[in-house]
């Protein structure tokens, strides 16, 4: 059985270029919940590639970041207003 090289925690192998074990290509593997949240080796490839795009597009977003606290004080503010207006 060959083994998942991801989860949902983000559990990437090292060397992300290798194409991994030949039985990624094997169609519709079945898997048990003991080795892998995922029904079969598509699945987990399907979710392995939006992972990985997704890492790769944050790392080459050249958007500045914006800072906690700014982020912080803009959430309460909503936060506020939702309560307020509940009342």
């Amino acid at each position: 059985m060959c083994p998942i090289r991801i989860n949902r925690w983000g559990d990437i192998p090292r060397d992300m270029d290798s194409p991994g074990p030949s039985c990624y290509s094997e169609s519709m593997t079945k898997l048990t919940p003991i080795e892998s949240e995922f029904a079969t080796t598509q699945e987990a490839e399907a979710y392995d590639a939006w992972f990985r795009a997704k890492v790769e597009a944050s790392l080459a977003d050249t958007t500045p970041p914006i800072p906690h606290d700014q982020v912080m004080a803009e959430l309460r503010a909503i936060i506020e207003t939702k309560t307020a207006s509940q009342a």
